[in-house]
């Protein structure tokens, strides 16, 4: 993977750079749409290149206990299996595993879980991590990680912290030893951990970027600690992380928190919220937040939003996608996903244009309070 940095804003961190996997080149910032199972839920994949997505993600934990690894190694790997000839990232499957609570028993080695599929049970450790990353064959794999709850006593994340620093030297171990199963190389990218205790923070990130690894991950925040601590961790590791490698912020988030994780310098994201608040009819828009099952677009005819980019927003009326959501058909749920990935996507688009003008900074303080907005 080959990384290189662009453009930085001259009043904030904000950057742009391109990132190349041998699955093609990614302009970042970027958000990936989240596949954890092979599929991003009510979007068929084809609309994904209509909107010009050049990444997703798909999730270790769920492909392995669904449709197998055998399935996917059969088939190719993931993206035989899914048809999309661009960029995979996959997720260790680490904090799906540790969120279920009552379905696992953590050890020093590893996690003994129990399947929500059909009850059996299972086993990962970081080897096992990376030997099902290899065979997924996802083009960023992520470390296996411990991921301590949110909230946690300051011994609790220093342990956790330890465990993940162990197991990810288990993790890089055994993908020296093991190299890639189909023809593309795979990179790897460990996890900065430590809950929201600065010190861990440092100590995690100053150990992480010891390694040379192809980028870095930030894990363990947007769990219930508030949006000022999210963000003041976060900038305290963009200025530990190494300015020539891409970072990646793990699971945020709503708009407003994207912007502001790139005025941070974060070039990655991932995050469920504009697919599955789409499936409840929560659509994010130019001038703000809308649920369009409310009463109020019951009779408004205009188009879906005057300022969208995707099709769906011109061709469609509230009233008429009210009026689906309200009858329970599925063909909602597949407007207002489609609608939301094409609205933060364009949202990343003007945000480098911002960037590239040395106007982010100010470009951002003028739309959050947009953003923000219940319509």
């Amino acid at each position: 993977m080959k990384f290189n940095l662009i453009k930085t804003d001259n009043f904030s961190k904000a950057r742009i750079g391109i990132l190349e996997t041998d699955h093609g080149k990614i302009e970042t910032p970027t958000f990936m749409p989240v596949a954890s199972k092979g599929y991003i839920k009510s979007v068929p994949t084809y609309e994904l290149c209509k909107m010009l997505y050049k990444i997703i993600l798909g999730n270790t934990y769920h492909l392995y206990l669904q449709p197998g690894i055998e399935v996917l190694h059969k088939a190719g790997g993931i993206h035989s299996f899914l048809n999309w000839k661009k960029s995979i990232l996959t997720d260790s499957g680490g904090f799906q595993i540790f969120s279920m609570k009552k379905l696992n028993k953590i050890s020093e080695d590893g996690v003994r879980f129990k399947s929500i599929i059909n009850g059996s049970f299972h086993f990962f450790s970081p080897e096992k991590s990376m030997k099902i990353q290899r065979f997924i064959g996802g083009d960023i794999i992520m470390a296996f990680d411990d991921c301590p709850p949110f909230p946690c006593s300051y011994t609790e994340a220093k342990k956790s912290v330890k465990k993940t620093h162990r197991w990810l030297k288990e993790c890089y171990s055994y993908l020296q030893k093991n190299p890639e199963i189909y023809n593309y190389k795979q990179s790897f990218f460990p996890i900065i951990q430590g809950s929201i205790y600065k010190d861990l923070r440092k100590s995690s990130a100053e150990e992480i970027s010891s390694l040379e690894t192809e980028g870095y991950a930030i894990g363990g925040l947007s769990l219930g600690e508030e949006k000022e601590e999210t963000y003041s961790i976060t900038d305290l590791l963009t200025d530990l992380l190494p300015k020539d490698k891409p970072r990646y912020l793990m699971g945020i988030g709503y708009p407003v928190d994207i912007l502001e994780g790139i005025s941070l310098g974060i070039d990655m994201f991932d995050c469920v919220i504009p697919t599955r608040n789409g499936r409840h009819g929560m659509l994010f828009t130019w001038k703000g937040i809308m649920n369009i099952k409310n009463k109020k677009w019951e009779k408004d005819y205009s188009c879906l939003d005057n300022y969208g980019n995707s099709y769906v927003d011109k061709y469609y009326s509230k009233s008429y996608v009210r009026h689906l959501f309200l009858s329970k058909e599925n063909l909602a749920k597949e407007i207002a996903s489609i609608h939301n990935l094409s609205f933060y996507f364009h949202l990343i688009q003007e945000a480098k244009i911002h960037i590239m003008k040395n106007n982010f900074f100010y470009w951002k303080k003028s739309i959050l309070p947009f953003l923000q907005k219940r319509l």
